[in-house]
This record gives C-alpha cells, sequence and structure tokens, in this order.
C-alpha cells in the first residue's frame, strides 16, 4: 500500500495479483503507521468502538487496531485503510492471519 498514491494492491508470489485500487488512509494526527506489518487477525462485520461506526471485513495489522476495511475513500480515518465495500473482500478472503502488510509513506 501507498498512502502517497492512496493506492493498494495484493502481491501473490512477487505478482501482483489484485489491484492497484483506490484507498484513503489515516487522517493528520491519526496517521496510518508506515512498515512491514504482519496480519493479526480478521472480522468479517466488527464495529469500531472508539470510533462508533461500521468495519465491515477488518483485516487488523496492528495491535492498536489499524485494519484494512470497507469504509469511506472521500474521506481519512483515524489510522485505518478504506477500501470500497469489493476490494475489502477481495483483501479479506485473500489475506490470512501472519501474512505480511507493507505500508509505503
Amino acid at each position: 500500500m501507498e498512502k502517497h498514491s492512496n493506492r493498494a494492491w495484493l502481491v501473490t508470489n512477487g505478482v501482483t495479483s489484485y489491484g492497484p485500487v483506490r484507498i484513503s488512509h489515516g487522517k493528520p494526527g491519526f496517521g496510518t503507521p508506515v512498515g512491514m506489518f504482519s496480519v493479526l487477525r480478521k472480522v468479517k462485520n466488527d464495529w469500531s468502538i472508539p470510533y462508533n461506526g461500521p468495519m465491515p471485513n477488518a483485516v487488523y495489522f496492528t495491535y492498536d487496531g489499524v485494519a484494512f476495511h470497507q469504509g469511506d475513500l472521500n474521506s481519512q480515518s483515524h489510522g485505518c485503510v478504506r477500501l470500497t465495500w469489493e476490494a475489502s473482500a477481495v483483501f479479506y478472503d485473500n489475506l490470512a492471519v501472519g501474512e505480511r502488510v507493507q505500508v509505503l509513506p
């Protein structure tokens, strides 16, 4: 995922298998962290308690709650990576717990 281009994609065996797709990410003060991460858990229909909102197709990759999930691409998040409904379903279905996630600036 690249924050500067607002794009993400899936790579399988070194080849892009899906994407790039448009994303939105964390707003100033709530930036999406940059680096290498592992998928920690997945929740099909999660709810953000701190931000009181739905997080469909949540794929968590930080211990403090940052995830890929379906959401509005026209506004920035509190750190999560928002995807369209279709893209969030593909990410949810194709990212397994333990797989690597790279977030570039």
